[in-house]
């Protein structure tokens, strides 16, 4: 699995706007192959700025989005809303497992192998 996560800033008085009218293209992007999520949202600590969170089922799958038009579009739509700054990362995710155990306690720790 691969994990995308991190920031963009925008113009704070453009954000709101960016995010709204791009739902549409979030919802497009989640309907490729290998989209698991894909969302963008405002954090209301920080004028201007959107936390980016995809999750992707392989390499392939995201290597195929970003050659295809939704990315191509995604870029142009976050750069018309004055695009300031952007640190955005991704990750190989070889283990991962829900938060709660059995009994509902939250853990830091792996606990499933």
């Amino acid at each position: 699995m691969i994990l995308i996560a991190g920031t963009v800033d925008v113009d704070p008085e453009q954000r709101d706007r960016a995010l709204t009218t791009g739902a549409d293209l979030m919802r497009e992007t989640r309907t490729q192959k290998g989209c698991l999520d894909y969302v963008w949202s405002a954090d209301p600590a920080v004028p201007g700025r959107i936390y980016v969170f995809e999750r992707w089922e392989s390499t392939a799958d995201l290597a195929a989005h970003l050659a295809g038009e939704y990315y191509r579009q995604m870029r142009e739509h976050i750069g018309s809303h004055g695009l300031r700054a952007a640190d955005v990362h991704k990750y190989a995710i070889e283990r991962f497992e829900p938060v709660y155990d059995e009994t509902g306690t939250a853990r830091a720790d792996f606990f499933t192998r």
